[in-house]
Protein backbone atom coordinates (compact mmCIF):
# COMPACT_ATOMS: atom_id res chain seq x y z
CA UNK A 1 0.00 0.00 0.00
CA UNK A 2 1.27 3.13 -1.08
CA UNK A 3 1.94 5.96 2.05
CA UNK A 4 -0.94 8.30 0.96
CA UNK A 5 -3.49 5.44 0.50
CA UNK A 6 -2.59 4.03 3.45
CA UNK A 7 -3.35 7.74 5.19
CA UNK A 8 -6.61 8.05 3.61
CA UNK A 9 -7.73 4.59 4.58
CA UNK A 10 -6.05 5.37 8.11
CA UNK A 11 -8.20 8.91 8.05
CA UNK A 12 -11.62 7.50 7.70
CA UNK A 13 -11.35 4.58 9.79
CA UNK A 14 -10.18 7.09 12.77
CA UNK A 15 -13.35 9.07 11.51
CA UNK A 16 -15.71 6.38 12.79
CA UNK A 17 -16.61 5.09 9.15
CA UNK A 18 -18.01 1.17 9.08
CA UNK A 19 -19.18 -1.71 7.11
CA UNK A 20 -22.47 0.27 5.34
CA UNK A 21 -21.40 3.63 6.45
CA UNK A 22 -22.16 6.21 3.89
CA UNK A 23 -19.01 7.42 1.88
CA UNK A 24 -19.26 9.94 -1.01
CA UNK A 25 -17.08 9.52 -3.89
CA UNK A 26 -16.28 11.51 -7.24
CA UNK A 27 -13.23 10.32 -9.21
CA UNK A 28 -11.75 10.65 -12.59
CA UNK A 29 -8.86 8.92 -14.28
CA UNK A 30 -5.81 10.98 -13.88
CA UNK A 31 -6.99 13.24 -11.99
CA UNK A 32 -7.72 11.31 -8.64
CA UNK A 33 -10.21 11.56 -6.05
CA UNK A 34 -12.51 13.53 -3.26
CA UNK A 35 -14.41 11.32 -0.90
CA UNK A 36 -17.09 12.88 1.69
CA UNK A 37 -19.02 11.78 5.00
CA UNK A 38 -22.63 12.88 5.66
CA UNK A 39 -21.49 14.33 9.07
CA UNK A 40 -17.94 16.27 7.55
CA UNK A 41 -15.81 13.98 9.95
CA UNK A 42 -13.84 12.84 7.19
CA UNK A 43 -13.02 15.01 3.83
CA UNK A 44 -10.23 14.45 1.56
CA UNK A 45 -8.59 14.50 -1.60
CA UNK A 46 -6.02 12.69 -3.33
CA UNK A 47 -4.03 13.63 -6.36
CA UNK A 48 -3.33 9.80 -8.15
CA UNK A 49 -3.15 8.35 -11.55
CA UNK A 50 -5.35 5.80 -10.82
CA UNK A 51 -8.20 6.49 -8.53
CA UNK A 52 -9.43 3.27 -8.67
CA UNK A 53 -6.63 1.31 -6.66
CA UNK A 54 -7.29 3.50 -3.80
CA UNK A 55 -11.19 2.96 -4.21
CA UNK A 56 -10.17 -1.17 -3.89
CA UNK A 57 -7.95 -0.24 -0.63
CA UNK A 58 -11.04 1.19 0.64
CA UNK A 59 -13.54 -0.99 -0.05
CA UNK A 60 -11.82 -3.98 1.07
CA UNK A 61 -11.18 -2.31 4.57
CA UNK A 62 -13.93 -0.76 5.32
CA UNK A 63 -16.82 -2.02 3.14
CA UNK A 64 -18.78 1.37 2.96
CA UNK A 65 -22.00 2.03 0.83
CA UNK A 66 -20.48 4.24 -1.67
CA UNK A 67 -22.47 7.86 -2.98
CA UNK A 68 -22.45 7.55 -6.41
CA UNK A 69 -23.78 10.07 -8.44
CA UNK A 70 -24.96 7.70 -11.04
CA UNK A 71 -23.36 4.91 -12.41
CA UNK A 72 -20.97 6.22 -14.71
CA UNK A 73 -18.89 6.42 -11.29
CA UNK A 74 -19.55 2.57 -11.18
CA UNK A 75 -18.70 1.93 -14.85
CA UNK A 76 -15.33 4.22 -14.53
CA UNK A 77 -14.66 1.45 -11.59
CA UNK A 78 -15.94 -1.83 -13.48
CA UNK A 79 -13.63 -0.70 -16.03
CA UNK A 80 -10.61 -0.74 -13.91
CA UNK A 81 -11.72 -4.21 -12.95
CA UNK A 82 -13.00 -2.64 -9.40
CA UNK A 83 -16.56 -3.72 -8.48
CA UNK A 84 -18.03 -2.38 -4.96
CA UNK A 85 -19.90 -4.18 -2.85
CA UNK A 86 -23.02 -1.78 -2.23
CA UNK A 87 -23.81 2.04 -3.22
CA UNK A 88 -26.08 4.89 -2.94
CA UNK A 89 -27.24 5.95 -6.55
CA UNK A 90 -27.97 9.46 -5.99
CA UNK A 91 -29.76 9.45 -9.78
CA UNK A 92 -31.44 6.20 -8.93
CA UNK A 93 -32.64 7.43 -5.81
CA UNK A 94 -33.87 10.29 -7.56
CA UNK A 95 -36.30 8.40 -9.94
CA UNK A 96 -37.38 6.67 -7.26
CA UNK A 97 -38.50 9.99 -5.42
CA UNK A 98 -39.41 12.11 -8.06
CA UNK A 99 -40.48 9.85 -10.66
CA UNK A 100 -39.48 9.91 -14.55
CA UNK A 101 -36.20 8.72 -16.24
CA UNK A 102 -35.04 12.23 -17.17
CA UNK A 103 -31.91 13.27 -14.37
CA UNK A 104 -28.95 14.46 -13.68
CA UNK A 105 -26.98 16.66 -10.46
CA UNK A 106 -28.48 19.73 -11.59
CA UNK A 107 -31.72 18.25 -11.32
CA UNK A 108 -31.35 15.87 -7.86
CA UNK A 109 -30.03 18.64 -6.47
CA UNK A 110 -32.75 21.11 -7.29
CA UNK A 111 -35.45 18.48 -6.45
CA UNK A 112 -33.97 17.81 -2.26
CA UNK A 113 -33.71 21.47 -2.12
CA UNK A 114 -37.38 22.51 -3.50
CA UNK A 115 -35.56 24.52 -6.45
CA UNK A 116 -37.77 25.09 -9.89
CA UNK A 117 -36.51 23.21 -12.07
CA UNK A 118 -37.39 25.48 -14.92
CA UNK A 119 -34.72 27.93 -13.52
CA UNK A 120 -32.07 24.96 -13.41
CA UNK A 121 -29.42 26.87 -15.12
CA UNK A 122 -27.63 25.59 -18.33
CA UNK A 123 -24.21 26.43 -20.49
CA UNK A 124 -24.48 29.27 -22.17
CA UNK A 125 -22.18 31.28 -24.94
CA UNK A 126 -21.43 34.45 -23.24
CA UNK A 127 -23.46 37.83 -24.27
CA UNK A 128 -21.93 41.03 -25.45
CA UNK A 129 -21.19 42.06 -21.80
CA UNK A 130 -19.16 38.63 -21.38
CA UNK A 131 -22.11 37.08 -19.35
CA UNK A 132 -22.48 33.30 -19.77
CA UNK A 133 -25.42 33.15 -17.16
CA UNK A 134 -23.23 31.62 -14.45
CA UNK A 135 -25.14 33.51 -12.15
CA UNK A 136 -22.70 35.74 -10.42
CA UNK A 137 -20.91 34.81 -7.11
CA UNK A 138 -17.55 32.92 -6.39
CA UNK A 139 -17.58 31.18 -9.92
CA UNK A 140 -14.99 27.80 -7.91
CA UNK A 141 -18.43 27.41 -5.54
CA UNK A 142 -19.95 24.81 -7.24
CA UNK A 143 -23.56 26.55 -5.91
CA UNK A 144 -24.83 29.59 -7.26
CA UNK A 145 -26.15 32.46 -4.91
CA UNK A 146 -29.90 31.11 -6.37
CA UNK A 147 -29.27 28.04 -4.86
CA UNK A 148 -28.39 25.83 -8.02
CA UNK A 149 -25.31 24.16 -8.80
CA UNK A 150 -23.24 25.66 -11.88
CA UNK A 151 -23.90 24.76 -15.18
CA UNK A 152 -20.31 24.19 -15.90
CA UNK A 153 -19.69 22.07 -12.53
CA UNK A 154 -22.40 19.66 -13.67
CA UNK A 155 -20.63 19.90 -17.28
CA UNK A 156 -17.71 18.84 -15.89
CA UNK A 157 -15.67 21.35 -14.02
CA UNK A 158 -15.94 18.95 -11.32
CA UNK A 159 -13.36 16.87 -12.01
CA UNK A 160 -10.82 19.36 -13.61
CA UNK A 161 -8.50 18.96 -9.72
CA UNK A 162 -8.70 16.71 -6.42
CA UNK A 163 -10.05 19.52 -4.67
CA UNK A 164 -12.43 19.88 -7.27
CA UNK A 165 -13.24 16.23 -6.62
CA UNK A 166 -13.83 16.23 -3.23
CA UNK A 167 -15.87 19.26 -3.59
CA UNK A 168 -17.61 17.25 -5.66
CA UNK A 169 -17.94 14.79 -3.37
CA UNK A 170 -19.20 16.75 -0.33
CA UNK A 171 -22.07 17.72 -2.51
CA UNK A 172 -22.75 14.52 -3.37
CA UNK A 173 -22.79 13.42 0.32
CA UNK A 174 -25.09 16.11 0.75
CA UNK A 175 -28.10 15.82 -1.56
CA UNK A 176 -27.64 11.12 -0.01
CA UNK A 177 -28.81 12.79 3.39
CA UNK A 178 -31.90 15.14 1.90
CA UNK A 179 -32.89 12.30 -0.21
CA UNK A 180 -32.93 10.13 3.10
CA UNK A 181 -34.94 12.56 4.70
CA UNK A 182 -37.52 12.77 1.60
CA UNK A 183 -37.60 9.06 1.77
CA UNK A 184 -38.48 8.70 5.49
CA UNK A 185 -41.22 11.29 4.35
CA UNK A 186 -43.28 9.05 2.89
CA UNK A 187 -46.10 6.61 3.82
CA UNK A 188 -43.87 3.45 4.54
CA UNK A 189 -40.24 4.57 4.73
CA UNK A 190 -38.63 1.57 5.85
CA UNK A 191 -39.64 -0.08 1.98
CA UNK A 192 -39.19 3.22 0.59
CA UNK A 193 -35.60 2.88 1.86
CA UNK A 194 -35.01 -0.39 1.36
CA UNK A 195 -35.71 0.01 -2.60
CA UNK A 196 -33.67 2.90 -2.84
CA UNK A 197 -30.71 0.50 -1.83
CA UNK A 198 -31.83 -2.05 -4.25
CA UNK A 199 -32.16 0.41 -7.06
CA UNK A 200 -28.84 1.27 -5.87
CA UNK A 201 -27.13 -1.86 -6.57
CA UNK A 202 -29.18 -2.31 -9.57
CA UNK A 203 -27.34 0.31 -11.25
CA UNK A 204 -23.63 -1.37 -9.65
CA UNK A 205 -25.18 -4.28 -11.91
CA UNK A 206 -26.36 -2.42 -14.60
CA UNK A 207 -22.74 -1.32 -15.08
CA UNK A 208 -21.35 -4.29 -14.69
CA UNK A 209 -22.99 -5.38 -17.58
CA UNK A 210 -22.34 -3.19 -19.56
CA UNK A 211 -18.59 -3.42 -19.57
CA UNK A 212 -18.77 -7.29 -19.33
CA UNK A 213 -21.14 -7.97 -22.23
CA UNK A 214 -22.67 -10.90 -23.15
CA UNK A 215 -21.30 -13.75 -25.05
CA UNK A 216 -21.65 -14.09 -28.42
CA UNK A 217 -20.36 -16.46 -31.03
CA UNK A 218 -19.67 -14.52 -33.89
CA UNK A 219 -19.45 -17.40 -36.61
CA UNK A 220 -22.37 -18.76 -35.30
CA UNK A 221 -24.35 -15.15 -35.14
CA UNK A 222 -23.59 -14.84 -38.94
CA UNK A 223 -24.94 -17.91 -40.03
CA UNK A 224 -28.19 -16.93 -38.60
CA UNK A 225 -28.35 -13.77 -40.58
CA UNK A 226 -26.83 -15.45 -43.62
CA UNK A 227 -30.17 -17.89 -43.47
CA UNK A 228 -32.13 -15.19 -43.05
CA UNK A 229 -31.16 -12.49 -45.46
CA UNK A 230 -28.29 -13.91 -47.64
CA UNK A 231 -24.54 -13.56 -47.07
CA UNK A 232 -22.96 -10.48 -46.28
CA UNK A 233 -23.65 -8.00 -49.09
CA UNK A 234 -20.26 -6.82 -50.59
CA UNK A 235 -21.73 -3.45 -51.83
CA UNK A 236 -24.58 -0.69 -51.24
CA UNK A 237 -25.62 -2.11 -54.78
CA UNK A 238 -25.57 -5.89 -53.26
CA UNK A 239 -27.70 -4.60 -50.57
CA UNK A 240 -29.98 -3.21 -52.91
CA UNK A 241 -30.37 -5.94 -54.76
CA UNK A 242 -30.84 -8.53 -51.54
CA UNK A 243 -33.51 -5.98 -50.78
CA UNK A 244 -35.70 -6.23 -54.19
CA UNK A 245 -35.62 -10.00 -53.96
CA UNK A 246 -37.06 -10.11 -50.37
CA UNK A 247 -39.89 -7.28 -51.36
CA UNK A 248 -39.97 -9.48 -54.57
CA UNK A 249 -41.23 -12.53 -52.88
CA UNK A 250 -44.05 -10.66 -50.95
CA UNK A 251 -45.42 -8.84 -54.39
CA UNK A 252 -45.78 -11.91 -56.27
CA UNK A 253 -48.51 -12.74 -54.46
CA UNK A 254 -50.01 -9.67 -54.58
CA UNK A 255 -53.06 -8.61 -56.64
CA UNK A 256 -52.13 -7.67 -60.55
CA UNK A 257 -50.54 -4.43 -60.71
CA UNK A 258 -49.38 -4.14 -56.98
CA UNK A 259 -46.60 -1.28 -56.57
CA UNK A 260 -46.34 -0.91 -53.50
CA UNK A 261 -43.60 -0.03 -51.16
CA UNK A 262 -43.57 -2.52 -47.96
CA UNK A 263 -41.80 -0.29 -45.62
CA UNK A 264 -45.03 2.31 -45.85
CA UNK A 265 -47.90 0.91 -43.33
CA UNK A 266 -50.39 2.91 -45.61
CA UNK A 267 -49.59 1.17 -48.58
CA UNK A 268 -49.43 -2.39 -47.18
CA UNK A 269 -53.23 -1.52 -46.03
CA UNK A 270 -54.22 -0.86 -49.50
CA UNK A 271 -52.22 -4.03 -50.77
CA UNK A 272 -54.36 -5.91 -48.10
CA UNK A 273 -57.50 -4.67 -48.97
CA UNK A 274 -56.90 -5.27 -52.61
CA UNK A 275 -56.11 -8.72 -51.52
CA UNK A 276 -59.95 -8.54 -49.78
CA UNK A 277 -58.47 -8.05 -45.97
CA UNK A 278 -59.42 -4.66 -44.54
CA UNK A 279 -57.97 -4.44 -41.30
CA UNK A 280 -57.45 -1.20 -39.00
CA UNK A 281 -53.30 -1.50 -38.65
CA UNK A 282 -50.74 -4.19 -39.75
CA UNK A 283 -49.59 -4.86 -36.46
CA UNK A 284 -48.14 -8.33 -36.26
CA UNK A 285 -50.50 -9.75 -33.94
CA UNK A 286 -53.47 -8.95 -35.97
CA UNK A 287 -52.16 -10.35 -39.17
CA UNK A 288 -50.24 -13.41 -37.15
CA UNK A 289 -54.39 -14.18 -37.14
CA UNK A 290 -54.95 -14.13 -40.99
CA UNK A 291 -51.47 -16.13 -41.85
CA UNK A 292 -53.34 -19.01 -43.51
CA UNK A 293 -56.02 -16.87 -45.48
CA UNK A 294 -54.22 -15.28 -48.18
CA UNK A 295 -49.98 -16.36 -49.57
CA UNK A 296 -49.27 -12.60 -49.05
CA UNK A 297 -49.90 -12.42 -45.73
CA UNK A 298 -47.68 -15.62 -44.80
CA UNK A 299 -45.34 -14.10 -47.07
CA UNK A 300 -45.36 -10.43 -45.41
CA UNK A 301 -44.53 -11.55 -42.36
CA UNK A 302 -41.77 -13.46 -43.31
CA UNK A 303 -40.41 -10.60 -44.99
CA UNK A 304 -40.80 -8.74 -41.57
CA UNK A 305 -38.64 -10.88 -39.86
CA UNK A 306 -35.83 -10.85 -42.42
CA UNK A 307 -36.09 -7.20 -42.74
CA UNK A 308 -35.91 -6.40 -39.57
CA UNK A 309 -32.73 -8.75 -39.22
CA UNK A 310 -31.85 -6.97 -42.18
CA UNK A 311 -31.96 -3.29 -40.61
CA UNK A 312 -31.22 -3.69 -37.17
CA UNK A 313 -30.33 -6.82 -36.35
CA UNK A 314 -27.75 -7.67 -39.16
CA UNK A 315 -24.01 -7.72 -40.42
CA UNK A 316 -23.86 -4.35 -39.07
CA UNK A 317 -25.46 -4.72 -35.50
CA UNK A 318 -22.76 -7.39 -35.24
CA UNK A 319 -19.95 -5.34 -36.55
CA UNK A 320 -21.20 -2.10 -34.16
CA UNK A 321 -21.86 -4.35 -30.86
CA UNK A 322 -19.78 -7.36 -31.05
CA UNK A 323 -16.21 -7.28 -30.25
CA UNK A 324 -12.99 -9.13 -30.53
CA UNK A 325 -13.52 -10.46 -27.16
CA UNK A 326 -16.94 -12.30 -28.44
CA UNK A 327 -18.73 -9.79 -25.99
CA UNK A 328 -22.28 -8.33 -27.33
CA UNK A 329 -22.41 -4.93 -25.68
CA UNK A 330 -24.80 -2.08 -25.05
CA UNK A 331 -25.53 0.16 -22.12
CA UNK A 332 -27.85 -1.03 -19.22
CA UNK A 333 -30.10 1.22 -17.39
CA UNK A 334 -31.68 0.46 -14.01
CA UNK A 335 -34.90 1.83 -14.91
CA UNK A 336 -36.95 2.65 -18.00
CA UNK A 337 -39.39 5.07 -16.48
CA UNK A 338 -42.86 4.36 -14.38
CA UNK A 339 -42.47 1.18 -14.28
CA UNK A 340 -38.99 1.09 -13.39
CA UNK A 341 -37.71 -2.40 -15.12
CA UNK A 342 -34.00 -2.44 -16.65
CA UNK A 343 -33.37 -2.09 -20.10
CA UNK A 344 -30.10 -1.94 -22.63
CA UNK A 345 -29.15 -0.31 -25.64
CA UNK A 346 -27.94 -2.20 -28.62
CA UNK A 347 -30.74 -4.26 -29.13
CA UNK A 348 -29.93 -6.41 -25.81
CA UNK A 349 -33.53 -6.00 -25.10
CA UNK A 350 -35.01 -6.82 -28.19
CA UNK A 351 -32.89 -9.47 -30.28
CA UNK A 352 -35.10 -11.52 -32.46
CA UNK A 353 -35.39 -15.04 -31.01
CA UNK A 354 -33.30 -16.32 -34.08
CA UNK A 355 -30.62 -15.05 -32.56
CA UNK A 356 -30.20 -16.59 -28.98
CA UNK A 357 -28.75 -19.36 -30.81
CA UNK A 358 -25.61 -17.08 -31.36
CA UNK A 359 -25.72 -16.55 -27.09
CA UNK A 360 -23.36 -18.89 -26.55
CA UNK A 361 -21.27 -19.59 -22.96
CA UNK A 362 -17.28 -19.41 -23.49
CA UNK A 363 -15.68 -22.31 -23.18
CA UNK A 364 -15.48 -24.21 -19.76
CA UNK A 365 -18.58 -22.23 -18.72
CA UNK A 366 -22.53 -22.27 -19.22
CA UNK A 367 -25.41 -20.07 -18.36
CA UNK A 368 -27.58 -20.93 -15.54
CA UNK A 369 -31.06 -19.23 -16.86
CA UNK A 370 -33.77 -18.42 -14.24
CA UNK A 371 -37.69 -17.04 -15.05
CA UNK A 372 -39.89 -15.98 -12.69
CA UNK A 373 -43.49 -17.63 -12.73
CA UNK A 374 -46.18 -15.20 -13.14
CA UNK A 375 -44.84 -12.97 -11.42
CA UNK A 376 -47.03 -9.93 -12.21
CA UNK A 377 -50.37 -12.05 -10.76
CA UNK A 378 -48.26 -13.46 -7.75
CA UNK A 379 -46.84 -9.73 -7.45
CA UNK A 380 -50.57 -8.42 -7.34
CA UNK A 381 -51.40 -10.91 -4.66
CA UNK A 382 -48.87 -9.36 -2.72
CA UNK A 383 -48.90 -6.28 -3.02
CA UNK A 384 -52.86 -5.87 -2.60
CA UNK A 385 -53.00 -8.49 0.26
CA UNK A 386 -56.14 -10.25 -0.82
CA UNK A 387 -55.72 -13.54 0.79
CA UNK A 388 -58.08 -15.51 -1.34
CA UNK A 389 -55.53 -14.59 -4.29
CA UNK A 390 -52.76 -15.16 -2.44
CA UNK A 391 -54.17 -18.76 -1.87
CA UNK A 392 -54.03 -19.21 -5.43
CA UNK A 393 -50.55 -18.43 -5.83
CA UNK A 394 -49.33 -21.58 -3.74
CA UNK A 395 -49.90 -23.41 -7.07
CA UNK A 396 -47.33 -24.05 -9.21
CA UNK A 397 -49.61 -22.83 -11.98
CA UNK A 398 -51.38 -19.94 -10.66
CA UNK A 399 -54.23 -19.98 -13.52
CA UNK A 400 -55.52 -23.44 -12.92
CA UNK A 401 -56.99 -22.49 -9.08
CA UNK A 402 -58.12 -19.06 -10.25
CA UNK A 403 -59.80 -20.57 -13.42
CA UNK A 404 -61.44 -23.59 -10.90
CA UNK A 405 -62.48 -20.55 -8.92
CA UNK A 406 -64.40 -18.84 -11.68
CA UNK A 407 -65.51 -21.86 -13.11
CA UNK A 408 -63.83 -21.48 -16.58
CA UNK A 409 -60.45 -23.09 -18.85
CA UNK A 410 -57.15 -21.82 -18.35
CA UNK A 411 -56.79 -20.09 -20.56
CA UNK A 412 -60.12 -17.62 -20.31
CA UNK A 413 -58.49 -17.52 -17.00
CA UNK A 414 -55.23 -16.07 -17.81
CA UNK A 415 -56.69 -13.48 -19.69
CA UNK A 416 -58.83 -12.92 -17.05
CA UNK A 417 -56.36 -11.78 -14.83
CA UNK A 418 -53.69 -10.18 -17.12
CA UNK A 419 -56.89 -8.21 -18.67
CA UNK A 420 -57.55 -6.90 -14.95
CA UNK A 421 -53.72 -5.47 -14.18
CA UNK A 422 -53.72 -4.35 -17.79
CA UNK A 423 -57.21 -2.98 -17.95
CA UNK A 424 -58.90 -4.62 -20.90
CA UNK A 425 -62.75 -5.26 -20.19
CA UNK A 426 -63.92 -6.41 -23.20
CA UNK A 427 -63.55 -9.17 -25.55
CA UNK A 428 -62.43 -13.03 -24.66
CA UNK A 429 -62.95 -13.32 -20.76
CA UNK A 430 -64.57 -10.09 -20.32
CA UNK A 431 -66.90 -12.33 -18.30
CA UNK A 432 -64.58 -14.05 -16.16
CA UNK A 433 -62.96 -10.50 -15.58
CA UNK A 434 -66.42 -9.52 -13.94
CA UNK A 435 -65.95 -12.92 -11.99
CA UNK A 436 -62.69 -11.83 -10.46
CA UNK A 437 -64.46 -8.57 -8.49
CA UNK A 438 -66.47 -11.15 -6.67
CA UNK A 439 -63.32 -13.83 -6.60
CA UNK A 440 -60.77 -11.94 -5.17
CA UNK A 441 -61.99 -8.39 -3.97
CA UNK A 442 -59.04 -7.02 -2.35
CA UNK A 443 -57.42 -7.37 -5.26
CA UNK A 444 -59.95 -6.14 -7.51
CA UNK A 445 -60.25 -3.26 -5.48
CA UNK A 446 -56.39 -2.26 -5.52
CA UNK A 447 -56.68 -2.27 -9.40
CA UNK A 448 -59.76 0.18 -9.78
CA UNK A 449 -58.15 2.41 -6.83
CA UNK A 450 -55.00 2.62 -9.39
CA UNK A 451 -57.18 3.09 -11.96
CA UNK A 452 -59.44 5.73 -10.58
CA UNK A 453 -56.25 7.94 -9.15
CA UNK A 454 -54.79 7.70 -12.82
CA UNK A 455 -57.94 9.36 -14.61
CA UNK A 456 -58.29 12.04 -12.32
CA UNK A 457 -54.57 12.70 -12.71
CA UNK A 458 -53.51 12.04 -9.20
CA UNK A 459 -50.14 10.58 -9.00
CA UNK A 460 -49.37 7.22 -7.69
CA UNK A 461 -46.49 5.49 -5.96
CA UNK A 462 -45.61 1.51 -6.28
CA UNK A 463 -45.69 -0.63 -3.43
CA UNK A 464 -41.85 -0.08 -3.28
CA UNK A 465 -42.12 4.04 -3.16
CA UNK A 466 -41.50 4.84 -7.04
CA UNK A 467 -43.62 7.52 -7.73
CA UNK A 468 -45.69 6.89 -11.16
CA UNK A 469 -46.66 11.17 -12.33
CA UNK A 470 -49.93 10.61 -13.88
CA UNK A 471 -50.70 14.00 -15.40
CA UNK A 472 -53.74 14.86 -16.76
CA UNK A 473 -56.01 16.46 -19.10
CA UNK A 474 -56.12 20.43 -20.48
CA UNK A 475 -59.82 20.71 -20.53
CA UNK A 476 -59.27 23.49 -22.50
CA UNK A 477 -57.68 21.97 -25.58
CA UNK A 478 -59.37 18.88 -26.06
CA UNK A 479 -63.15 18.09 -26.50
CA UNK A 480 -65.42 15.90 -23.64
CA UNK A 481 -64.80 12.62 -26.27
CA UNK A 482 -60.97 13.13 -26.03
CA UNK A 483 -60.54 14.17 -22.21
CA UNK A 484 -62.65 10.84 -21.65
CA UNK A 485 -60.39 8.65 -23.88
CA UNK A 486 -57.30 10.23 -22.49
CA UNK A 487 -58.74 9.84 -18.67
CA UNK A 488 -59.51 5.94 -19.73
CA UNK A 489 -56.20 5.59 -21.00
CA UNK A 490 -54.21 7.32 -17.68
CA UNK A 491 -56.61 4.76 -15.78
CA UNK A 492 -55.20 1.76 -17.40
CA UNK A 493 -51.51 2.99 -17.16
CA UNK A 494 -52.01 3.42 -13.92
CA UNK A 495 -53.57 -0.08 -12.64
CA UNK A 496 -50.57 -1.39 -15.00
CA UNK A 497 -47.78 0.59 -13.53
CA UNK A 498 -48.44 -0.41 -10.28
CA UNK A 499 -48.42 -3.82 -10.75
CA UNK A 500 -45.37 -3.78 -13.46
CA UNK A 501 -43.38 -1.02 -11.13
CA UNK A 502 -43.80 -3.83 -8.09
CA UNK A 503 -42.89 -6.67 -10.02
CA UNK A 504 -39.95 -4.80 -11.35
CA UNK A 505 -38.62 -3.52 -7.87
CA UNK A 506 -39.01 -7.52 -6.73
CA UNK A 507 -36.98 -8.55 -9.71
CA UNK A 508 -34.12 -6.37 -8.88
CA UNK A 509 -34.22 -7.47 -5.36
CA UNK A 510 -33.40 -10.71 -6.86
CA UNK A 511 -30.97 -9.64 -9.37
CA UNK A 512 -29.07 -7.97 -6.81
CA UNK A 513 -29.16 -10.50 -4.26
CA UNK A 514 -27.83 -12.98 -6.91
CA UNK A 515 -24.94 -10.37 -7.60
CA UNK A 516 -24.17 -10.67 -4.21
CA UNK A 517 -24.27 -14.13 -3.11
CA UNK A 518 -22.78 -15.40 -6.47
CA UNK A 519 -19.77 -13.56 -6.20
CA UNK A 520 -17.61 -16.31 -4.56
CA UNK A 521 -18.74 -18.70 -7.33
CA UNK A 522 -17.45 -16.56 -10.16
CA UNK A 523 -21.23 -16.39 -11.42
CA UNK A 524 -21.85 -13.22 -13.44
CA UNK A 525 -25.05 -12.02 -14.40
CA UNK A 526 -24.68 -11.24 -18.51
CA UNK A 527 -28.66 -10.35 -19.20
CA UNK A 528 -31.44 -9.17 -17.27
CA UNK A 529 -34.42 -9.88 -19.57
CA UNK A 530 -38.37 -8.71 -17.88
CA UNK A 531 -38.47 -11.26 -15.50
CA UNK A 532 -35.20 -13.81 -16.61
CA UNK A 533 -31.42 -13.77 -15.55
CA UNK A 534 -28.72 -15.30 -17.77
CA UNK A 535 -26.09 -15.80 -15.47
CA UNK A 536 -22.45 -16.83 -16.59
CA UNK A 537 -20.90 -19.62 -14.69
CA UNK A 538 -17.58 -22.20 -14.44
CA UNK A 539 -19.30 -25.36 -15.35
CA UNK A 540 -18.03 -27.32 -11.98
CA UNK A 541 -20.69 -24.38 -10.28
CA UNK A 542 -23.88 -24.74 -12.16
CA UNK A 543 -25.67 -26.94 -9.79
CA UNK A 544 -24.94 -24.86 -7.18
CA UNK A 545 -25.69 -21.71 -8.82
CA UNK A 546 -28.65 -23.44 -9.86
CA UNK A 547 -29.54 -24.12 -6.50
CA UNK A 548 -28.20 -20.36 -5.23
CA UNK A 549 -31.14 -18.35 -7.78
CA UNK A 550 -33.53 -20.62 -6.11
CA UNK A 551 -32.05 -19.28 -2.54
CA UNK A 552 -31.80 -15.84 -3.93
CA UNK A 553 -35.52 -15.88 -5.24
CA UNK A 554 -36.61 -16.86 -1.61
CA UNK A 555 -34.49 -14.54 0.17
CA UNK A 556 -35.55 -11.88 -2.11
CA UNK A 557 -39.05 -12.10 -1.11
CA UNK A 558 -38.79 -12.69 2.32
CA UNK A 559 -37.09 -9.14 2.31
CA UNK A 560 -39.21 -7.39 -0.24
CA UNK A 561 -43.05 -9.21 0.47
CA UNK A 562 -45.57 -7.49 3.17
CA UNK A 563 -45.65 -11.12 4.43
CA UNK A 564 -45.01 -15.13 3.40
CA UNK A 565 -48.51 -16.07 2.33
CA UNK A 566 -47.74 -15.87 -1.64
CA UNK A 567 -45.05 -18.14 -3.22
CA UNK A 568 -42.80 -16.99 -6.03
CA UNK A 569 -41.21 -19.67 -8.09
CA UNK A 570 -38.29 -19.72 -10.93
CA UNK A 571 -37.92 -21.99 -13.46
CA UNK A 572 -34.12 -22.84 -13.29
CA UNK A 573 -32.04 -24.44 -15.67
CA UNK A 574 -28.22 -25.07 -17.18
CA UNK A 575 -28.25 -24.79 -20.62
CA UNK A 576 -24.82 -23.65 -23.04
CA UNK A 577 -26.60 -21.54 -25.40
CA UNK A 578 -29.85 -19.10 -24.94
CA UNK A 579 -32.14 -21.06 -27.63
CA UNK A 580 -31.36 -24.42 -25.27
CA UNK A 581 -33.90 -22.34 -23.15
CA UNK A 582 -37.86 -23.90 -22.81
CA UNK A 583 -40.14 -21.32 -23.50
Amino acid sequence: MEEPDKQLVEELCRSGIGRGDLVALAIWPRTGLGMATPTAAASVSLGVEDPSAVVRLVEDALRPRWVLWSNDTAATLAQSGVRIATSWDIAAVDRLLFGGWRTDPARAWAHVHDLALEEIPRNAPADLFGDSGRGGGDREDPVRPDGHLRAEWVSGDWRTTPDRLRRWAELASVVASLQQARLDELASPPRASFTARSESAAELLCAEMSIDGLPMDRGVAEEIVAGIVGPRPRSDSDAAEQRARRDAEVLRHAPPGSDVDLRSPGQVKSLLRRAGFDVPDTRAWRLEALRDAHPVIDALLTWRKAERVATTYGYAWLDERLGADGRLRGTWAGSDGAAGRMTASGGLHNMPAEMRGAVVAEPGRVFVRADLGQIEPRVLAAVSRDAAFARASVADDMYAPVAAQLGVDRSTAKVAVLGAMYGQTTGHGAQALRGLAAAYPVAMTYLEEAARSGQVGRDLRTYGGRLVVMGSTNANEVDEREARRQAAARGRYGRNALVQGAAAELFKVWAVTVRARGADLDARIVLCLHDELLVHVPIEQSDAVARLLDDCLQEAVRRWAPDDSVRFVADIGVIERWSDAKR
